[in-house]
């Protein structure tokens, strides 16, 4: 077991760390302000369902794998900025069909293809593999009992506190959204801005180094 110490250490550390908007944050504010709370809400639960794997993955080792081997980090990092590329294009050309009355039978906004979208990004952002390598080793102790469980318990946590900061953040975008969208004009404009940010963030996320 993880002693209690350590995980106040822990909890206090990842949440200075969470708190701190940054690119999912962007992602899932993004889609709130797009498509509204419950595609926010499912954009952030795909995100950490995602996370969720890559800590299964820093736990088998493979995180370390990554961090050494300059071509993987590459190809991940890649796919997911062409990925989120992908989307901010697709959310550019549907700016104009967005409409508050019927964003729950819109395909773009339906729960189960945002959480996989969502899903995507997470589990393809390197980053995320990089900082669950460095941060959760930080907090195992051996002497307590098996590694790869405190990692994986450590991970676990870190994703539960990330989803409710991007849960939060998604379900304002969203209220944000009801407020905004009371005419078509500016509806369609807030979704171009969306898709815009996602671009943004491919191209960020490609230029990034591994730092």
């Amino acid at each position: 077991m993880i002693g209690l110490e350590h995980l106040a250490v822990f909890l206090t550390v990842v949440t200075v760390l969470i708190a701190v908007p940054g690119p999912s944050v962007l992602f899932v504010v993004s889609r709130g302000v797009a498509l509204g709370r419950r595609a926010a809400v499912a954009t952030a639960v795909g995100n950490e369902a995602g996370l969720l794997i890559q800590v299964v993955l820093v736990a088998l080792g493979l995180g370390e794998v990554l961090a050494r081997s300059y071509l993987v980090f590459s190809i991940l990092k890649f796919a997911g900025a062409l990925y989120l590329v992908y989307l901010g294009v697709q959310a550019w050309r549907q700016r104009k069909q967005l409409m508050v009355q019927e964003q729950g039978a819109s395909g773009a906004g339906r729960p189960g293809r945002v959480f996989r979208e969502g899903f995507i990004v997470g589990v393809s952002n390197p980053k995320g593999l990089l900082i669950f390598g460095a941060v959760l080793p930080q907090f195992v102790d051996p002497s307590t009992g098996n590694a790869q469980i405190q990692l994986l318990l450590l991970g676990t946590i870190c994703v539960l506190i990330a989803l409710v900061s991007d849960a939060t953040w998604g379900l304002l975008a969203g209220t944000a959204r009801n407020w905004l969208a009371r005419s078509p004009r500016r509806l369609s404009w807030i979704g171009g801005a969306s898709g815009v940010v996602m671009v943004g963030l491919g191209v960020r996320l490609a230029c990034s180094g591994r730092e």
